[in-house]
């Protein structure tokens, strides 16, 4: 077998065809088993599991609302990290809406719950409220009402919080969204 200094996807897969099923199968056991985000992803791409998306909540919620009397902090990337996981596992266009509405909505609860104002975490919010509306609006009609709902509301939370939010967002959901909605 040939060392590289820096494997790449193509070693891997040169190795894999030297599998056989029982093989194959014993890799994705132990994959599994080591650890709670392989078991994630696994489960996403499989469609196992009552709720493929709740690993991912899970994280996105405690990232971006954290418990601040036990000094925890927010932390944007791994919130962003979740819905990036999720769209490599499967990547079902309202699966990711579902993430980015979801993450919009911890995010801004948590500063209008304590009054956060830091920019980074703000500008996060703005981002991704943008990609929620795409995503939402190019679902069908039936999915994407409720979504769009939930963004507006959203968007009313967000109406006192500082560095342009509420404008950024009122500019982005008239863009996207018709009156008629």
């Amino acid at each position: 077998m040939k060392k590289t200094a820096n494997p790449s996807q193509a070693d891997i897969k040169g190795q894999l065809s030297a599998f056989d099923r029982a093989g194959l199968l014993r890799l994705v056991q132990d994959l599994h088993a080591a650890s709670k985000d392989n078991q994630a992803f696994l489960h996403a791409r499989f469609g196992i599991g009552d709720d493929v998306l709740r690993p991912y909540k899970s994280i996105i919620g405690k990232c971006l609302w954290p418990d601040i009397f036990k000094n925890q902090t927010p932390s944007v990337s791994k919130a962003k990290q979740a819905i990036s996981d999720y769209r490599k596992a499967i990547g079902r266009p309202e699966g990711l809406a579902e993430l980015q509405v979801f993450y919009c909505e911890r995010a801004a609860g948590f500063c209008d719950d304590i009054r956060m104002d830091g920019e980074a975490f703000l500008a996060a919010l703005v981002r991704i409220y943008e990609q929620a509306l795409k995503s939402a609006v190019a679902l069908p009609y039936d999915e994407r009402d409720a979504l769009v709902a939930r963004l507006d509301a959203v968007r009313r939370v967000s109406c006192n919080f500082g560095y342009g939010v509420s404008d950024d967002m009122n500019t982005l959901f008239a863009e996207y969204v018709s009156d008629d909605c």
